[in-house]
């Protein structure tokens, strides 16, 4: 196999072997704690730019599937693993995992001590890094990265759809601006039989109102990406004029529209089994989360705007809500809890939608 590192520009150098294809590729490095959904980590939009170490020790043992895209590409900058499988034990498979990344061509180093990369990423932080299987230089890599993160991300414009498009039929319209839709948002609204409309993110906000939307959803995508700033005007021109639900990277939108402020958080949640409950609740929930950045509370100036879901593990908002504004938010992705059903926060958005329209 080539020889690939991914050097950390704190100067941690991490040797291992390529299974993608050659070059250099960086990013700000993540991890994903989930021990299933590395071919979702790898496709969803959300993670456009990102290095993301897998820190489940075995990847690729259920291949890759067509179906179970959540983009018509992958967005990633390269992916870390322990061990890439030999074997693979899924009837739906169509092809291997290092084929797909070949395929697809994205960087990906194998043979990483991820356990102890996701340490050193727990004490000192997300940081940035590159992937390289040409250069192994540890000051010209530090260089390199240092290059590299000064670059403001550019990639929403190259994400979003690139005119209105009418996908599906139902008596109710619902808008997608599109900074990153997921393939598994847009199955659920097709499942509560809903009229989606999606829209580019630099669409002006007259243009969506004229479209005649019962709501609107910004849609999840990466975060504090520069096309992001366009969209956060629009939405604050639209807030009380028409319902809206922002999620994920789509709730930070909503808070920035609202006057608030986002941050970047020390280490983010990126997984399966991050706990939320509302406030004053007793009961929580199970949720899939992706987020690097937080909205801080304090900036919420606006006495109409409360947080309606909070990280049990550390209070971080997980969500916010203005009756006034018409608006609400989820920082966490509303996944169906199985295939053919709809996450009670899209069912609850409906449900609303439909009691205004009567």
């Amino acid at each position: 196999m080539k020889k690939a590192v991914l050097a950390l520009e704190n100067g941690s150098i991490y040797k291992g072997s390529s299974i993608g294809v050659d070059g250099e590729r960086s990013g700000w490095v993540s991890f994903y704690t989930g021990i299933v959904g590395y071919q979702k980590v790898l496709t969803v939009p959300a993670n456009a730019a990102r290095i993301v170490v897998m820190t489940y020790p075995l990847i690729g043992n259920c291949g890759i599937a067509k179906r179970f895209m959540e983009s018509i590409k992958p967005w990633i900058s390269g992916i870390v693993i322990k061990e890439n499988s030999r074997i693979i034990s899924n009837w739906q498979a169509e092809e291997d995992l290092s084929t797909f990344l070949k395929r697809k061509r994205i960087l990906a180093v194998e043979g990483i001590d991820t356990r102890t990369l996701m340490v050193e990423i727990r004490e000192a932080g997300e940081q940035f890094g590159i992937i390289s299987t040409r250069d192994f230089n540890p000051a010209s890599l530090k260089k390199k990265i240092e290059t590299a993160k000064t670059n403001v991300l550019d990639i929403v414009e190259k994400i979003s759809i690139k005119k209105v498009t009418r996908i599906s039929r139902g008596d109710l319209a619902i808008g997608i601006i599109d900074i990153g839709l997921s393939n598994t948002l847009l199955n659920q609204l097709e499942t509560l039989g809903c009229q989606v409309v999606l829209i580019p993110y630099n669409t002006a906000y007259n243009d969506i109102l004229n479209l005649s939307l019962q709501g609107l959803i910004v849609s999840d995508g990466p975060e504090m990406d520069k096309g992001i700033y366009r969209v956060v005007d629009t939405v604050k021109r639209l807030l009380g004029k028409i319902p809206i639900l922002g999620i994920a990277a789509g709730c930070q939108v909503l808070a920035m529209a609202m006057g608030g402020r986002v941050e970047r958080m020390h280490l983010g949640h990126h997984g399966l089994n991050y706990p939320v409950s509302r406030p004053r609740s007793l009961k929580g929930k199970i949720t899939s989360q992706n987020h690097s950045y937080v909205i801080n509370e304090d900036s919420l100036k606006d006495k109409s705007v409360k947080v309606s879901w909070r990280n049990i593990n550390d209070q971080t908002i997980e969500g916010i809500e203005s009756k006034r504004l018409k608006a609400s938010g989820c920082q966490f992705y509303p996944l169906p809890p199985a295939r053919g059903e709809v996450h009670p926060v899209l069912e609850e958005f409906a449900l609303t939608l439909q009691n205004e329209t009567n």
